[in-house]
Order: C-alpha cells, then structure tokens, then sequence
C-alpha cells in the first residue's frame, strides 16, 4: 500500500510561491497595462472626446483672435477679397492633383475611371472627414465606387493607400524644408519624422502587396486581381509631393498679402502646411486636424510675418479656404458627375460589383 501523500503548507515555499502575487513584468502586469491602453484608445476614439477637443480647440482659438483684435481686423483688411480668391484656385489645384494620386492608385489596382468620375467618388467622398470617427471618407468612397463597378475591397484597399502616400509626401516635403522652419514649427512634434522610414518602406511593392493579400485574406474578402507596380507607387509619391507644393502656394499667397519676403517665404509656407497637415492627419482625435495644424502654422509663420496676429489670421483664413475648396470640388464633381451618368454609359472595369 503506498505511502500517504503529504502536503506542505504554501507558505513554507517562501513568498515567490504566493499565489496571489504575479511575477515582476508578468501576465498580470501587462494585462493592465493592456487594460490602460484600451481605455485611452476608447476615450481618445469618442466622440465626446473629439467634439471636447475641437470646442477646447476652438475657444483657444477664439481668444487668440479677441486678445489681438485690432491687429486681426487690420490684416483681415489687408488679405482683401482677390488675395483669399486666389489662395481657393490655388487649393482647388491642389486638391485636384491629390485626385489623381487617388485615381492613379485605383487604376492600377484594375478600375481606370474617367476624369469626370474619379472626380466625384473622391471629392464627395472626402466630405466624410468632416464626421466624427475617421472610416467615414472611406466608407462613402466604398459606396460611391459602386456606381462604377469598382469593387468595395479595392475602393477600402485604395483609399487607405492614397492617405498612406499622402502622409509619406507631406512628410517629405516637410523635411525638405525643414531648413527653413524655425525650431518653434517642430517643437514637440518632430516624432512625426519617424514615419518616413517605415511610410517608404510600407510603400515598397515587396511589402506592400503582401501585407494587402495578408489583410484581405484575414477580412475573407478577395485578394487583388494584379499587384502594384513599383511604378505606379512612385507615380503617385512624385504627384502625391506636388500636391504639398501646389497646397503650400496658398499660404505663400496670403503672407506675402501681408507683407512677408517673397523667396525666404516661400519654403516656409510650403513646409509649414505640409508638417502642419501631416501632424494633424496623425493625432486622429482631431476631426480634419482642428486646432494642431493652426498651432503649428502660427508658430511657423510668426517670424516671417513678424506678428502673432497676421499668423493667426493667416491660419484662420486657411482652414476657411480649404473648407470651402472641399465644399466646391464637391459639388462640382457631383454636378459633372450627374451630367456624365444622363449622357452615356459609364466607363468602368469588368470587375464585379462586390
């Protein structure tokens, strides 16, 4: 007959045997510090969050303008009605040539559109960013495809591309210009330069056309009918750039308006907007980047307008114009758009409707 079992009382194995207590570092450790991640990723994903945020945002903003006034509503007189005209066309041309990065990406994922009708699935898809929650322009463009056969995981696939090249561009032309930014442009946000490694290398067709058959196999959805080309990457990298450069001229139009140097100027303005639309992409609790992209411009643009006032103004004008440059490419590609679809068939692909 075997012996009895014994047992010894857990406390004579000393503390590290406790069962009450997790290693140094161990699962218990990192479950909460899971728990804390999740939470400010919720938190910061609200939308209470965002509307706080843009109404602190816009109150900041508010009594910057109150406490310089008079200096406000004298370079508000100063821009003039022709001066805010041509900083709109300037951006409208902008807006136009990042279209075409869009529209170069979607044809060589396998959907060419015609002009009139990449038009109107980008402009008046880009509405939705205006929406809490940042799937909204995504969303839309994925319905407004269907219209044009393209199918809703090559519209998801494109779009999420397009604001990846649209980040890597804006981002290296702010480093171009980086020379130029006083050290107050940069000051606290310069970690947005660590994505320009792993943006390029995310672009690489080795890379990339992987990582696309790896996600779409995960969402069970169909794997892309062609992969893309290294060509067509930096096809739309090159116009993706010129779309920063086009974008900044608007900003060159205005200070110069005001009184600033025209060629030390120019660089400033160019990479300013671009740092300015990058940060504000990549803090995503700010709907449109609200608030960070003013911030940013004002301290860019102080020094070479000499005055904290017509920066603001300048920042200020510049969310208005580029809202109403979003508005209008709207409701013109909409308006051809219906022309298009009332005057003949649709040019489309012969990939299906997903």
């Amino acid at each position: 007959m075997p012996d009895p079992v014994t047992t010894t009382p857990l406390a004579d194995h000393g503390p590290e045997h406790a069962p009450d207590r997790a290693p140094e570092g161990g699962p218990g450790r990192q479950s909460a510090l899971h728990r804390i991640a999740a939470a400010t990723l919720r938190m910061t994903g609200s939308r209470a969050f965002k509307v706080a945020f843009v109404l602190v945002a816009a109150g900041l903003g508010g009594y910057a303008v109150i406490s310089q006034w008079a200096q406000v509503k004298t370079d508000l007189g100063k821009l003039g009605v022709v001066a805010i005209g041509e900083a709109l066309v300037s951006v409208l041309v902008a807006w136009f040539a990042m279209m075409m990065v869009w529209r170069i990406l979607l044809a060589a994922s396998g959907s060419r559109l015609p002009v009139r009708g990449a038009s109107r699935v980008f402009f008046v898809g880009q509405l939705g960013k205006y929406l809490p929650g940042s799937v909204w322009p995504v969303l839309a463009q994925m319905e407004l495809g269907r219209a044009y056969r393209v199918p809703r995981q090559r519209s998801a696939t494109v779009a999420v591309l397009a604001m990846v090249v649209s980040l890597a561009s804006a981002l290296l032309v702010a480093l171009a210009t980086l020379p130029f930014l006083g050290s107050g442009t940069t000051a606290g946000y310069r970690w947005a330069f660590l994505l320009v490694p792993v943006l390029l290398l995310c672009l690489h067709p080795r890379v990339l056309n992987p990582a696309i058959g790896r996600l779409l196999r995960a969402a069970r959805r169909p794997e892309p009918e062609q992969p893309l080309s290294g060509r067509a990457i930096a096809a739309a990298m090159g116009l993706g750039c010129l779309t920063w450069v086009l974008a900044g001229l608007h900003i060159w139009l205005l200070v110069v308006r005001l009184g600033a140097t025209a060629g030390h100027s120019l660089p400033v303005a160019i990479g300013a907007f671009a740092f300015a639309w990058s940060v504000g992409f990549v803090i995503v609790f700010a709907p449109a980047g609200a608030g960070v992209r003013e911030l940013i411009l004002i301290a860019a643009l102080t020094p070479v307008l000499h005055s904290a006032g017509a920066a603001t103004v300048v920042a200020l004008v510049s969310r208005l114009v580029t809202i109403l440059a979003d508005l209008i490419a709207a409701a013109l590609s909409a308006w051809l758009g219906r022309l298009g679809a009332s005057s003949g068939p649709v040019q489309s692909d012969d990939s299906p409707a997903a």
